[in-house]
């Protein structure tokens, strides 16, 4: 997820990466690109074209991976080192891929080292274009990259609309920023046969209930827990809806994001679409209460006096209205954020809201629960003693959750 914390961790930690540059301005980004991905656990072989060489040189990388860089074909390690290569890493990636390179890569060249790797591999290839606007509406370049699409399998990652290099303006051509490769890189590492074209629907974050046009009553959460979900999902392989009340993270990628702000219109999305999802995650810190009335101007201290008393109306239970809807068969994981009898309060959350696992958490202790990058959770099924996890990141969390998801998804077919 863009912003999350780069420890080694899975799918990075312990794989292979090939990481090919080519010769764009955008190369300056792909520096940041190979040491994000060894800060996350990734072994990081980078290839650089000799084009690519005119932007960075190899020393740069060789710095932030603490491998060579490889920029020749023929080299002391042998002729076949494209070979040993391809069959070596986990996935390749090209970033930046000017359009000079996917002309290449389309024909099948192999003119350099880069170009005959990817001959002879058979890992996941993700191509991340980088190039001028009228360069890539070009028929050809739009050719080239529908070849390596349908014909070759490689996965198209971007390029992104914004700003283009000096004096080229903007539009559809900037690639993609480190973070969202990362992500994409993950998402070819992380795929998981039980996930693989399921339906996840999550909800993440507070919600805002308004008391007047500046005034709401709301909490703490971030969403970082629901969103860290929601793109570990999309990692494994699930197609995924994130319903998020106002949160300042980013959207993480590939994550279908609906943005709400009240219970109610968080209910309405829920109910909508949970009849089609496999798996349903309730992360959102859903407000109790809702002011009964909500002014239509602001509420003055002159006007009101020394004291206020503003009357709450119940906010519907998501989880308990629309248990209903629910797609038979499918997993559903609530959240029980407590600040006491915590196992108790959890234990009756799981059985009187039908959840399949219920994931615990104590908001008084320290480094858990709202506005913290980590957390402590205890997770209880409804088989099984409950599971105590120690102090993780939320992303690991995330993937701990997931693991048992993809189990209860397993045995039901």
């Amino acid at each position: 997820m863009p912003g999350a914390e780069l420890i080694p961790r899975r799918p990075w930690r312990g794989r292979r990466v090939l990481l090919g540059v080519t010769g764009s301005i955008a190369a300056y980004k792909s520096v940041q690109l190979a040491r994000d991905l060894t800060r996350l656990g990734a072994q990081v072989d980078v290839v650089l074209t000799d084009a690519a060489q005119q932007f960075v040189a190899p020393l740069l990388f060789e710095g932030v991976t603490g491998r060579k860089a490889l920029t020749g074909l023929f080299t002391v390690e042998g002729a076949a080192l494209h070979v040993r290569l391809g069959q070596e890493v986990d996935v390749v990636c090209v970033a930046p891929a000017t359009a000079d390179f996917l002309a290449r890569a389309a024909q099948g060249r192999a003119d350099d080292l880069l170009c005959t790797t990817l001959l002879a591999t058979r890992a996941p290839v993700i191509v991340c274009p980088a190039m001028n606007d009228r360069m890539f509406a070009h028929p050809q370049v739009q050719e080239n990259l529908t070849h390596l699409r349908e014909r070759l399998g490689y996965r198209i990652a971007g390029p992104a609309a914004g700003a283009l290099a000096a004096g080229e303006g903007e539009g559809p051509g900037r690639m993609l920023e480190p973070t969202e490769i990362e992500e994409h890189i993950g998402h070819a590492l992380g795929a998981e046969p039980a996930f693989a074209g399921r339906s996840v629907l999550v909800t993440a974050g507070p919600t805002r209930e308004a008391l007047d046009p500046v005034r709401y009553l709301g909490n703490r959460s971030s969403g970082r827990m629901g969103y860290a979900l929601a793109q570990a999902a999309w990692r494994r392989g699930a197609d995924v809806t994130l319903v998020s009340g106002p949160s300042a993270l980013e959207a993480p990628v590939g994550v279908d994001l609906v943005r709400v702000e009240t219970a109610d219109e968080m209910h309405a999305v829920v109910a909508e679409r949970i009849g089609r999802a496999d798996v349903t995650v309730f992360a959102a810190a859903v407000a109790d209460y809702r002011p009964a009335e909500s002014r239509s101007e602001k509420v003055k201290r002159e006007a009101e006096g020394p004291e206020i008393s503003v009357a709450l109306a119940a906010n519907p239970d998501i989880a308990r209205a629309t248990a209903g809807a629910r797609r038979p068969g499918s997993v559903v994981v609530g959240f029980a954020l407590e600040t006491s009898d915590l196992l108790a309060n959890a234990a009756r959350k799981l059985e009187s809201k039908g959840f399949d696992l219920v994931v615990a958490n104590d908001a008084t202790e320290e480094g858990a629960g709202f506005e913290v990058t980590t957390n402590r959770v205890t997770i209880l099924s409804r088989e099984g003693k409950p599971e105590a996890l120690p102090l993780l990141s939320k992303d690991e969390v995330a993937e701990e959750i997931l693991d048992r998801v993809g189990r209860l998804l397993g045995s039901r077919g």
